[in-house]
């Protein structure tokens, strides 16, 4: 069994069997070049492991995802953390629920639990660090004393780099038949959702109000990997940034209703989206929250500029 450093400080429920962090993502791109730069610029820490491009947040040890090549851009898997003590009555739970285990995928070694989702998708269940936060992260906003300068000049302005991974938006083509598979898999939870549109699913050790989204289209894919940054004022560092780059396709400076977080997506090269996340809706281990079932017109943002018309297009599937 894969060791971990102590968990003694990681929130947890007590008596429940779930997975406590999505603890990596695998994005397949078709240039390599192409990634390193967007993802580079977006403020994030590549590290090359052979063929691969390790994806980490500065100042973090955590590995939160990898980069590989291949002939058309698609998320190859998801990985998720349980506790070393709750593997065992995972690989029961599969067993009894006749999901079929499969081998890791080449090039990624593993001792964890390999399956598919309905959609097709690759999962793993591995014995992980918590690398979901144990406590609502930080969030600033501060404003200057009368007589002082609040603002840096524009030249003066520092690199957004965000702190970790928030969460990801996949698709399928069956929001509530997924809601089902990862509830009696996974043991996540029903966050909110609107109508078989879009549902949004919390960790029960307490975690952001997601730590994956679904949202219905004609089959799977990626929609955005989301990032956690600490301020209004970091997201639009960041989109400038970005812009500047030439990666000005996107949406935002905004705020969600579901989550509640404000946001800005910077669309990239083949489609899919990288976002600002800052302030979040959080629930603690102790929690039950309460989902909704929200309106379409009333779930999507309470403010912002008006989306892409092509913002919830699965590119993956339009090749």
């Amino acid at each position: 069994m894969t060791q971990i450093r102590s968990l003694m400080h990681a929130s947890r429920r007590p008596g429940e069997l779930g997975v406590h962090s999505l603890d990596a993502f695998n994005l397949i791109v078709p240039d390599m070049k192409q990634a390193e730069s967007f993802y580079s610029l977006f403020g994030l820490d590549l590290q090359a492991r052979g063929n691969r491009l390790d994806v980490h947040t500065f100042g973090n040890r955590h590995r939160w995802g990898a980069i590989t090549e291949g002939a058309n851009k698609r998320l190859s898997h998801l990985s998720f953390g349980v506790f070393e003590d709750d593997f065992a009555a995972f690989r029961e739970r599969l067993q009894t629920l006749g999901v079929k285990q499969v081998d890791p995928p080449p090039g990624f070694e593993s001792n964890g639990i390999w399956f598919h989702n309905p959609d097709g998708l690759l999962m793993e269940l591995r014995v992980a660090e918590k690398s979901s936060p144990n406590e609502k992260s930080s969030f600033g906003l501060i404003s200057s004393p009368p007589g002082t300068q609040a603002s840096h000049s524009r030249n003066q302005s520092p690199r957004v780099q965000p702190r970790r991974l928030a969460h990801i938006l996949v698709f399928t083509s069956d929001v509530l038949g997924s809601i089902a598979f990862y509830e009696r898999v996974l043991g996540l939870r029903l966050s909110d959702r609107s109508g078989d549109g879009i549902a949004f699913m919390h960790g029960i050790h307490g975690s952001d109000h997601h730590l994956i989204a679904l949202a219905k289209a004609e089959g799977p894919g990626l929609h955005h990997v989301s990032w956690d940054v600490g301020s209004i004022h970091e997201i639009g560092l960041g989109a400038m940034h970005m812009a500047d780059k030439g990666f000005s396709a996107g949406w935002g400076l905004g705020r969600h209703v579901l989550g509640s977080n404000y946001f800005h997506y910077v669309r990239d090269p083949w489609g899919s989206y990288s976002e600002y996340s800052a302030d979040i809706d959080y629930i603690p281990a102790n929690c039950d929250w309460q989902a909704e079932d929200n309106p379409p017109h009333d779930s999507f943002y309470v403010w912002g500029p008006t989306p892409p018309e092509d913002f919830a297009f699965n590119y993956e599937t339009k090749r």
